[in-house]
């Protein structure tokens, strides 16, 4: 079997492992703040072009939107969302599990638009109603969204602007961020989204961590006491020096963007190969997660061999499947892939 299913099914990339191995004799204090976490925090600051930025680093995605939600938002606030975001759809009511809704927009290939934000603020805010209802205390977004978009520049300084307008943290989910900020179709990077989010979090888990994620508050508005309030979500881990070591792996001669890229050069030959047998797509993304329509016959025996991920089902004979490229993945998949595809078209032809 080959694996395309998707970028965090594989243990942790090779020099972050060597990391943690080298540091693993070494007696370092617990909950962040041993030495590796605090030069990570360093770095990325030095790469964000944000020396004033505070920095927390949790183990998974999650974990970090729960925790980033219902610390920053007041009892009577929601999240104002894509309808397709991953906060609403994929973690299981963890939002609301914390007390907060989550309040949808229509989604354009999931993202937002910063005109039906606005709209959306200005009716709210006019209903003489309100307040009775759940207040929008923040604007979740995420770079790549559910579907491998982006945001760009115009876009998000579009968005950002309408936060400011009505006094709102703007929070950038980046489980995927470095796919995005190594996408050739892409103008924004990591130190232009610092600049237009309040607060963002650099991926970890599905960029060759094996666990982690880097919050980044760029406003000097981290909460107060937020360790605390981590430690109260269970988000806080003893061994942080495991967050530490791997972040400033990642950030070390830039090896989180050594990593986008090379995912980004798979999905482009992942691409060449599934048009060259005029594969139907869902969504033809511009970062490494491509959503194809196959028929149901064909996909069954595709899944024979090849591990993809179930997206959605498209008619009563077709379903939508994700193909995702990552750190892992190598030219010697993509080629059992192209001979895997040939033998089940000439089978079907």
């Amino acid at each position: 079997m080959i694996s395309f299913e998707s970028d965090y099914i594989n243990g942790v990339h090779p020099e972050i492992l060597k990391r943690i191995i080298e540091t693993n004799s070494e007696v370092e204090p617990g909950y962040g703040f041993d030495s590796h976490t605090k030069n990570a925090v360093a770095m990325i600051r030095n790469a964000c072009g944000c020396q004033d930025a505070e920095i927390f680093l949790a183990t998974g995605g999650t974990q970090t939107n729960q925790l980033v939600i219902s610390a920053v938002l007041k009892s009577y606030e929601g999240v104002v969302a894509a309808e397709t975001g991953h906060v609403g759809v994929h973690e299981a009511g963890a939002i609301e599990y914390s007390g907060h809704k989550v309040l949808t927009l229509p989604q354009h290939e999931g993202k937002i638009d910063a005109r039906e934000l606005k709209s959306y603020l200005e009716t709210f805010h006019a209903d003489g109603n309100r307040e009775h209802m759940v207040y929008p205390g923040m604007v979740y977004i995420s770079h790549p969204t559910e579907y491998g978009s982006l945001y760009s520049e115009s876009e998000l300084k579009a968005i950002s602007r309408v936060c400011r307008k009505y006094r709102i943290p703007l929070y950038l989910d980046g489980a995927r961020f470095v796919y995005g900020i190594t996408s050739s179709r892409t103008d924004l990077t990591l130190a232009g989204i610092a600049k237009l989010t309040d607060i963002f979090y650099i991926g970890g888990t599905k960029a060759g961590t094996l666990c982690g994620e880097a919050i980044v508050f760029t406003k000097k508005n981290m909460p107060e006491h937020f360790l605390t309030i981590a430690k109260q979500h269970g988000a806080l881990l003893a061994k942080g020096r495991l967050l530490g070591v791997q972040f400033e792996a990642l950030f070390t001669s830039d090896l989180y963007l050594k990593i986008g890229l090379h995912a980004n050069l798979m999905k482009d030959k992942l691409l060449k190969i599934l048009k060259s047998f005029n594969m139907k797509f869902f969504y033809e993304s511009p970062t490494n997660q491509q959503f194809v329509i196959f028929e149901n016959s064909f996909l069954k025996e595709l899944e024979k061999e090849v591990c993809v991920s179930f997206w959605e089902k498209y008619d009563d004979t077709h379903t939508v499947v994700r193909f995702a490229t990552s750190w892992s993945t190598t030219d010697e998949d993509l080629a059992r892939l192209e001979e895997i595809l040939g033998k089940l078209a000439q089978r079907e032809g």
